[in-house]
């Protein structure tokens, strides 16, 4: 099953400009089985994303990206509002209570500026980032950052031994879909979604 597990829309996230019924007839015209409504500091509503959904043979699920003062994170399964910025120990203290799943967002973006090399930092200091002890899985395939971000983040996930996920990060509706996370089972909804996360049952990757 093939899912863009990181997605934005107006006016939840103010920084994106995609309505979110072109999500859905996009996501159709595309190939993607799903994708979440990752919004920052924002859930959806569940009735609300049965009603967008109905009718239309895609799955939405519902995610959040929260703010942390390590970086961004997108977190399933945790119902709590999380508001400001708070603490990447905080959150997975919250995300631990929830048995929700915590994935570190574009952690090295900002590096298609600067470079490894001219900022001298090895792939040892990279892995040490504090965010990366607060989180289950990196995401390895960000359509807002270089290919050099996203490479440095595999590298990191190899790493650490961490799973890799991958998401368009999609503000304009053309960018869904770029990257994806190819899970091994269908998924019907936010339980089974989380299960499948915590089970490790899926790769990063792009649409065939």
């Amino acid at each position: 099953m093939i899912i863009d597990l990181h997605v934005h829309t107006w006016p939840k996230s103010q920084c994106s400009q995609i309505e979110p019924a072109e999500l859905v007839l996009k996501a159709k015209e595309i190939g993607l089985d799903g994708f979440c409504l990752t919004e920052h500091q924002a859930l959806w509503d569940l009735e609300d994303v049965k009603a967008l959904a109905a009718g239309h043979g895609v799955k939405i699920f519902r995610g959040n990206e929260i703010t942390t003062a390590q970086g961004d994170i997108l977190v399933f399964g945790l119902e709590k509002d999380v508001q400001g910025v708070v603490t990447a120990r905080a959150l997975w203290k919250d995300v631990e209570e929830a048995g929700a799943f915590a994935i570190a967002a574009h952690p090295f973006r900002g590096f298609k500026t600067f470079g490894v090399g001219q900022l001298e930092m090895n792939l040892d200091q990279a892995a040490a980032k504090k965010v990366f002890k607060y989180v289950h899985a990196i995401e390895v395939r960000n359509g807002k950052v270089s290919d050099n971000d996203n490479a440095l983040a595999a590298q990191v996930a190899d790493k650490l031994g961490k799973p890799g996920t991958g998401g368009s990060d999609a503000h304009l509706i053309q960018d869904l879909g770029v990257h994806v996370t190819i899970f091994e089972q269908d998924i019907k909804d936010d339980a089974q979604l989380l299960a499948e996360l915590h089970a490790g049952r899926f790769t990063a990757g792009a649409l065939p």
